[in-house]
């Protein structure tokens, strides 16, 4: 006879904390998911829109469009290099005050920013001031994008219920694809509705504005949200010996803190935690203790969460949001032909990510993302020849970008539930936070401005394969490391 993975063992390991029925996990998921949605809606909107942005703000008389663009892409580089900065501010924030008041904040500076950019004067108006004030509008944006991600996916997978951590996390993944949809999906319509000449002098504008009413219905549904019931337990505490109880490195029934995010379980685990103040649960390895993590397991467990989101970051912002202006510099697309690619390929991911999730739920992490790694790696050249090749029927070239975005979303799915389980509640925040936040500082936020420049440079239209194949087989490698039960095991406390 067999037994679900995630039974009542699993609901049992936070007695201390009170229960999280139905309802309020559907709260904070929606309430953790829509600042994400507000994010990814801007990101999306500013790589549609990077040519006309990069002519209204960073186009000097005299300089080249190519030049523009490359500054374009800069700016929006930076903001991902300050996304550490914002994960380890609001992280520290969150993992101290609580996961509500921080996503609150956080929503309130994104809002702002966002907003503002609608609103911005361009450089023939206030001359050089004009790219200096975006670039801070979108180091703000970077600061508080930074804090998003943390707190949102330790708000749902806190908040999940047995056996569906998975799918739980997959919702933030999923509100990224419904984020880059909507925003690609406002510049379409509005690239319909409008001429080119309309969309340069304020068409742009009209979806970065839409961030406000977006923005206040955050804030109200955060406003109404209760703090997780992980947070609310209290801290980690450290046993009688000072040493972290049942914590992780020590032992083969420790959960382990150095990033493999799920430990060996036997008996004697429970038992330590049990010794440490934090409950024994017979059949969840692990369950219930109290884990402190030092600060170099937390370090050394950051460092490989990025590496095992290096592909998931690379693959998704070449494929979902570079593409648009990749087509229409280096392959002379029309910018709704660019847009509608854009459309297929984010749809694709979308409809991926929530099974992707559910089903590591059932099979592990490791199986799922592994696999999207290998196909991303194995596929990118022969995709970017497709897309390139003039005599292919459209169809095909449609169903490829699609096919693109599905396999990203292999990836994305069980992601942000790997990475919850690699943290103990203490550092939590902080640590998945940074992981996300440096990987996309290094291998999402620089995609643009390194396949840009280096097709500028050589004239070599595969860059954006050999960038794509390259990172994902490295991450594939990475996750090869995750043993294959940590998506049976509670959180660590």
């Amino acid at each position: 006879m067999t037994t679900s993975v995630h039974g009542p063992a699993e609901e049992a390991a936070g007695p201390q904390g009170p229960p999280t029925g139905p309802p309020r996990s559907r709260r904070a998921l929606v309430a953790g998911s829509v600042g994400n949605f507000i994010e990814w809606y801007e990101f999306g909107v500013y790589g549609c829109f990077a040519t006309v942005i990069a002519a209204t703000f960073f186009t000097p008389e005299g300089g080249s469009e190519a030049e523009a663009l490359v500054r374009t892409y800069a700016s929006f580089a930076l903001a991902f290099f300050f996304r550490p900065v914002g994960a380890a501010l609001f992280g520290r924030l969150g993992d101290r005050a609580g996961r509500r008041p921080t996503l609150i904040l956080v929503v309130l500076l994104m809002t702002a920013a966002t907003t503002l950019i609608g609103l911005l004067p361009s450089y023939a108006v206030i001359g050089a001031a004009a790219p200096w004030l975006l670039t801070l509008l979108r180091i703000v944006q970077g600061l508080s994008a930074g804090g998003e991600f943390g707190g949102a996916v330790s708000l749902m997978t806190e908040f999940a219920p047995p056996g569906r951590r998975g799918l739980y996390g997959a919702w933030q993944s999923f509100t990224v694809a419904l984020g880059l949809l909507g925003g690609v999906g406002v510049a379409a319509g509005l690239a319909t509705v409008l001429s080119e000449a309309q969309l340069a002098a304020w068409g742009w504008r009209v979806p970065f504005l839409l961030a406000l009413p977006m923005g206040l219905g955050a804030l109200w549904l955060r406003l109404r949200l209760e703090e997780s019931p992980s947070f609310r337990r209290g801290p980690a505490v450290p046993d009688a010996a000072g040493a972290p109880g049942g914590g992780p490195g020590g032992g083969r029934g420790d959960r382990r803190g150095d990033g493999r995010g799920d430990g060996r379980g036997d008996g004697r685990g429970a038992a330590a935690g049990a010794a440490a103040g934090g409950p024994a649960v017979p059949g969840v390895p692990g369950a219930g203790r109290v884990v402190r993590a030092s600060a170099g397991e937390t370090v050394r467990a950051i460092v490989l969460g990025a590496g095992r989101l290096m592909g998931w970051s690379a693959a998704g912002y070449t494929f979902l949001v570079v593409l648009p202006s990749y087509l229409q510099s280096v392959l002379d697309a029309s910018f709704r032909q660019a847009l509608t690619a854009t459309v297929l390929a984010n749809a694709g991911f979308a409809a991926a990510i929530l099974p992707a999730g559910a089903l590591s739920d059932r099979v592990g992490r490791r199986a799922v993302m592994v696999t999207g790694a290998v196909v991303a790696a194995v596929t990118a050249f022969p995709l970017l020849d497709l897309v390139q090749d003039p005599a292919a029927p459209t169809a095909a070239k449609g169903l490829a970008v699609c096919a693109a975005g599905a396999v990203v979303g292999l990836m994305a799915g069980p992601g942000p539930a790997m990475l919850a389980e690699m943290f103990p509640t203490g550092v939590r925040y902080t640590g998945l936070g940074l992981a996300y936040a440096l990987s996309n500082a290094v291998f999402a936020g620089c995609a643009g401005l390194v396949i840009t420049y280096a097709v500028e440079r050589t004239g070599e239209a595969d860059i954006p394969a050999y960038y794509v194949a390259a990172t994902c087989a490295a991450s594939a490698l990475a996750l090869a490391g995750l043993r294959g039960d940590g998506h049976r095991r509670a959180l660590r406390d």
